[in-house]
């Protein structure tokens, strides 16, 4: 749109509430009191029929659509539930079939969404995502797990801790659910 260009609302909305000026990104409705001032031309009162792909028709949405007043229409709020991560079909597969191995967690953050587990047979720890762990409690240190292992790239040097699940809570402990809940066992 040119600035000043007049846009018609084909009879939807009376006149005054038509007559809408471009200027620059921004959009201005002049006040009721300077209508009167505008001159009238017979385009406001009927009209010009116009074909459906007419670019008078389409005006740019970006600058008439109005916005939500919030300042967080921009943002999404992460769930709080851990999502799994994209592994190839292959590392995948190959996890999976691995053994299963069993361990204590020797400490797990859900804030920075990681732990470390210590495996049964004294070999070194092990890391543990948020996303591999498995079931409805958050870890806590001295819960007893069971955990496949997945090599982690680039190397495949190292090992991570996948399929993660808690067999037994640790007593006296309080245990968070992933929905936030607290409960003492």
């Amino acid at each position: 749109m040119d600035v000043g260009q007049t846009v018609h609302c084909l009879g939807v909305l009376d006149q005054w509430q038509c007559f809408w000026l471009f200027s620059g990104l921004v959009l201005h409705k002049p006040s009721p009191d300077l209508v009167d001032d505008i001159p009238q031309s017979p385009a406001l009162s009927s009209p010009p029929v116009l074909s459906p792909s007419s670019p008078s028709l389409h005006l740019p949405t970006n600058k008439l659509r109005e916005r939500s007043p919030s300042p967080m229409r921009d943002f999404l709020i992460p769930s709080p539930l851990p999502t799994r991560r994209n592994r190839t079909f292959s590392a995948s597969v190959r996890a999976s079939e691995g053994p299963v191995y069993s361990g204590v967690c020797k400490c797990f953050s859900r804030s920075k969404g990681h732990g470390f587990i210590t495996p049964s047979d004294g070999g070194s720890d092990i890391f543990v995502h948020i996303s591999d762990i498995e079931g409805e409690y958050v870890p806590v240190e001295g819960d007893e797990v069971t955990y496949k292992v997945c090599t982690i790239p680039p190397k495949l040097e190292k090992v991570q801790a996948v399929e993660v699940n808690i067999i037994h809570l640790k007593p006296g402990t309080k245990h968070e659910t992933w929905g936030g809940h607290v409960i003492t066992n």
